[in-house]
């Protein structure tokens, strides 16, 4: 079957065997398609079995970087299709605008996206499944009308309640902290914050909460409100980095004070980004999960949907691992924890 690529004001970055990448003109997302059976000159290729859409809250950051070398991965070994497009900026409006394209413009059998926002993608993603589209979410949900099932990589209570440990571990359980997340409508985020602050409530009286700020998962900006929040809050013992781009941010902030050590650092990241923050003292603990694994599973089960097999519980993913369900909601595995000590047993 041929199949009209995007016929929009797009230009070819680059080929590789195997891979390609598009920009549109204002260089708001790129397109990654795998298929040795691609041909770029003609700007058509030819669908294989399935086609799977893939879209991060946004690119070019090391947790979606990883995430993506995982779901081409996934595509190669299973033999189907992957596009992976996401927006420079960690806006729905975004997400919205590329979800319509690939509606209008490609033959995909399933969407997968990191929701930047659990009510705005709704009627974008409703029109995917007119258009007999199968629409999943991962990393960060919608409202459970917007999709038939939720990737989630752990069990967001398990989740907040630990990074809130994290922190009282590393500053003595008192103090004033705070928390760096990403977009403020990230269903994710805000269910990670909420069991966070549970957690402060039921056991850390003597830690009070001084500021949470939005760092729209933006490298630059997370900087700046780290570093803003050093200057405020004098008395800071603590900064929870609630998306991936706040521990290096306050990391590099405290470092840059002079204060490795005295304000601890912990929170959500690859380590590759913590290695140096966490030998040197200017970070303490760092979680995660496995983004790669993350991106592998969401292509696995994209296809299974695309053949109508759903997950279920204790079901065996080649290449992930068991996965568990919560209701219609995969729970991929438990969180790790990356220290001095162990953050060079991992690459990615």
């Amino acid at each position: 079957m041929i199949r009209n690529l995007f016929c929009l004001n797009v230009f070819l970055l680059f080929v590789v065997s195997g891979c390609s990448s598009m920009s549109q003109n204002a260089n708001t997302y790129e397109v990654v398609y795998t298929n040795e059976a691609l041909n770029y000159e003609d700007e058509i290729y030819e669908k294989t079995e399935y086609t799977i859409a893939i879209i991060p809250k946004v690119i070019n950051i090391p947790y979606f970087n990883a995430v993506k070398k995982g779901a081409l991965e996934a595509g190669k070994d299973l033999g189907v299709n992957v596009i992976y497009t996401g927006p420079t900026v960690a806006e729905a409006s975004h997400q919205i605008k590329i979800i319509d394209d690939l509606i209008e413009h490609t033959d995909i059998d399933v969407i997968a996206v990191s929701a930047n926002d659990p009510i705005e993608l709704l009627p974008v993603l409703n029109k995917a499944e007119r258009n007999g589209i199968k629409v999943i979410t991962w990393d960060a949900d919608t409202a459970p009308e917007g999709r038939e099932f939720f990737i989630n990589m752990v069990n967001p209570e398990t989740l907040g309640r630990h990074l809130m440990d994290t922190l009282a571990w590393s500053a003595g359980e008192k103090g004033e902290f705070a928390i760096m997340t990403g977009a403020k409508s990230a269903s994710n985020l805000n269910e990670w914050l909420k069991w966070i602050q549970i957690q402060r409530d039921e056991y850390y009286q003597n830690m009070e909460l001084v500021n949470i700020s939005a760092t729209d998962d933006d490298p630059h900006k997370a900087y700046l409100i780290a570093k803003q929040l050093l200057i405020d809050y004098p008395n800071l013992k603590g900064i929870i980095g609630n998306s991936s781009v706040g521990p290096p941010a306050a990391a590099q902030a405290v470092k840059e004070a002079g204060k490795s050590g005295q304000i601890a650092v912990v929170g959500l990241s690859p380590p590759n980004p913590m290695n140096e923050y966490l030998k040197d003292g200017s970070a303490q603990i760092i979680t995660l999960w496995s983004p790669k694994k993350l991106g592998y599973l969401t292509v696995a089960l994209s296809k299974n949907l695309a053949q109508d097999i759903h997950p279920y519980n204790n079901q065996e993913v080649p290449g992930v691992g068991k996965i568990r369900m919560n209701s219609d909601m995969v729970i991929m595995g438990e969180p790790i924890d990356f220290t001095k000590e162990n953050v060079d047993q991992y690459d990615f």
